[in-house]
């Protein structure tokens, strides 16, 4: 009985914290995030897939230099997010087995590296279909459910959490613009209509869980990559990559304001990461940085170079934490200005 009523008590404190917590972080509770590497905190790690990060010299720039399969030098994006909007330090990977039961109300990432809204995106590569993300959501409302023990608690958590997203890079880059057969059998505008369709699902399947705080992140300028650059022997932006990018992401920032506009209740912004990083790319140098060759992990860079703060990309595909630092003052008050 003693014990029971101990329980009680510490569960009514956490979610006493959460709340006051909430109110001093603009009414967010939580960040969930959802998609694709730019966010994923670990989600692969237990996988059969070659889309994994969990190796040095990943993670060497993170706390105590440990490889935690997030696809970077340090923190990703979504680490960084949620410690900005005050919330906790970092978003733990759904999937871990470490994830301990008192970080559920503050949210969790089901972000996984090399995913993508078409169902081959995922597939080829062993990973985490967008849809697939969905039906953990769903385990994670069940076991916040039993954490906290109180319907109406979770339904607010989950209304107020802000729901970060990041589709598309993979499904554009890689399943597209390097499979013949999507190639040969469709154009970039049908293709991208498809994109915009399954993304559709996606949301509507998050809004009838509950999600109400939608950030909606546009592709990178997906030509510029280092990975991309280096088929013209890292001389300029393949400009045909970057078109594709710039057309899905006009679809997606009109699907966005479409859902805000219909949807009961709920809010969604369209985050912009295309030009911000393409700025960085282009002026490394007001920036901080000295390269945009990547740090490790590349044709161009086999050995890891000394200092990933000088450079824009930290591998092939991915910015460096500090890239990321860079463009994350405008997202958050993106996000605090329209979601809050």
């Amino acid at each position: 009985m003693e014990n029971t009523a101990i329980k009680v008590l510490l569960v009514f404190l956490a979610l006493w914290f959460s709340y006051v917590q909430a109110i001093q972080n603009g009414g967010f509770p939580a960040v969930i995030a959802f998609g694709d590497s730019i966010l994923d905190t670990g989600n692969n790690n237990l996988l059969m897939t070659l889309s994994r990060s969990n190796f040095l010299p990943y993670g060497r720039d993170f706390p105590f230099h440990l490889p935690t399969g997030r696809f970077g030098n340090g923190k990703v994006l979504s680490d960084l997010v949620v410690a900005e909007l005050g919330i906790k330090d970092l978003l733990p990977a759904f999937r871990s087995p470490l994830l301990k039961s008192s970080e559920l109300s503050t949210g969790v990432c089901f972000a996984s590296g090399g995913s993508g809204l078409d169902k081959t995106t995922a597939s080829i590569q062993g990973v985490i279909w967008v849809q697939d993300q969905v039906v953990d959501f769903q385990k994670y409302i069940e076991k916040l459910s039993k954490e906290i023990g109180d319907p109406a608690q979770v339904k607010k958590i989950i209304a107020n959490a802000v729901i970060l997203i990041s589709t598309g890079n993979n499904d554009i880059a890689i399943t597209y613009f390097s499979t013949p057969a999507r190639i040969s059998r469709y154009n970039i505008d049908t293709y991208t209509d498809m994109l915009i369709g399954w993304k559709t699902t996606f949301l509507q399947s998050l809004y009838d869980l509950g999600a109400r705080k939608f950030a909606v992140l546009g592709t990178l300028p997906l030509g510029c990559l280092p990975g991309a650059r280096q088929m013209s022997g890292n001389l300029i932006c393949l400009p045909h990559v970057n078109y594709g990018a710039k057309l899905y992401n006009q679809k997606v920032s009109s699907l966005v304001d479409k859902f805000g506009q219909n949807l009961p209740d709920a809010k969604f912004v369209y985050i912009d990461m295309y030009n911000p990083l393409l700025d960085i790319i282009n002026n490394p140098g007001q920036y901080g940085f000295t390269t945009a060759i990547p740090c490790c992990c590349s044709v161009m860079t086999p050995v890891p170079c000394l200092s990933s703060a000088s450079h824009v990309f930290w591998d092939f595909a991915h910015p460096s934490e500090k890239a990321y630092k860079a463009v994350l003052p405008k997202i958050v008050n993106t996000i605090r200005n329209n979601l809050a």
